[in-house]
């Protein structure tokens, strides 16, 4: 009986602990998204949508605006496929949908098939927005 209580006490105080929403990553993530949004260009729809799922998903992890980080910075993104086309739209998307390599360096992007072809579609937007 007494190792029972014991085990039941323990697995109380891991689970409470564990129980912790805080992730300083993404945090830190959400604060690059909302300085971003900051910049004049954040007032179309198209630009505030890709925004929110932009800083919802994982993309922060590897990506940062102005700089690069394990994957190319999201300027030097829209800089290489501007103009922002419907068929440039279309294969970026299709390219966050299913992953890839080669286009900048040997480091492979994961796929993110969870995504719907519109999600994906406003966050390139959003990326390609973000040209200088």
């Amino acid at each position: 009986m007494k190792k029972l209580l014991v085990i039941l006490s323990f697995s109380c105080v891991v689970i409470s602990c564990g129980s912790n929403d805080s992730n300083p990553a993404k945090e830190d993530r959400t604060e690059e998204a909302k300085e971003v949004a900051k910049e004049p260009d954040a007032k179309g729809p198209d630009y505030q949508k890709g925004l929110e799922l932009v800083a919802k998903s994982d993309c922060f992890t590897c990506h940062k605006v102005k700089e690069t980080a394990t994957g190319p910075a999201y300027e030097a993104v829209a800089a290489k496929y501007a103009p922002a086309t419907d068929e440039v739209i279309e294969k970026l998307a299709n390219k966050v949908i299913a992953g890839g390599a080669g286009a900048w360096g040997t480091v492979p992007m994961l796929p993110h098939p969870q995504l719907s072809k519109d999600d994906a579609k406003a966050m390139v937007k959003y990326i390609m927005a973000l040209k200088k």
